[in-house]
């Protein structure tokens, strides 16, 4: 007899090599695990190469951390964030992602996103805004052209 809380909801596992990494920019890949397009929460585990610093930007949602391996810190604050590392961001936070030059390791870090990143330019302009949907659709195209077909990111809110 199956026990009384086999109805419930069933957890949703995705190994390493179910999604692959794609490049993201010049020195970024990354993997989308999951997408809530209701909740417009994203879900991405990023590498970043030593010595790369991403665009300035803003969150309109709040942003939660995991560092795996290597090392980062934003431009604007004195923390570095090591493997094992967590960090809150509330949306609003405005900052600038670099990795150190003399990182010796890729910088491996799980982001769940919620809202969007909204790159600004030297005068705090927005010039580019990252949503979930945008993420998605990026990450499908970029996975069909690199020939992994359609990927198998968990979609909604399981």
């Amino acid at each position: 007899m199956m026990p009384a809380f086999a109805d419930v909801r069933r957890a949703i596992h995705r190994g390493e090599s179910d999604l692959p990494f794609v490049d993201f920019m010049e020195g970024v890949s990354l993997q989308l695990l999951q997408v809530d397009l209701d909740q417009g929460l994203w879900i991405v585990r990023t590498k970043f190469a030593p010595g790369i610093t991403i665009p300035t930007h803003k969150h309109t949602g709040p942003v939660f951390a995991v560092t795996l391996a290597g090392s980062w810190k934003y431009l604007e604050y004195p923390d570095v964030n090591t493997a094992g590392s967590y960090l809150y961001e509330p949306a609003g936070s405005v900052h600038t992602l670099t990795v150190p030059k003399a990182e010796t390791v890729t910088t491996d870090v799980w982001f769940a996103i919620h809202g969007a990143n909204l790159n600004l330019d030297a005068n705090g302009n927005v010039e580019a805004v990252i949503d979930a949907e945008l993420i998605l659709q990026f990450y499908r195209t970029a996975c069909r052209e690199k020939g992994f077909g359609e990927p198998a990111v968990i979609l909604g809110a399981p």
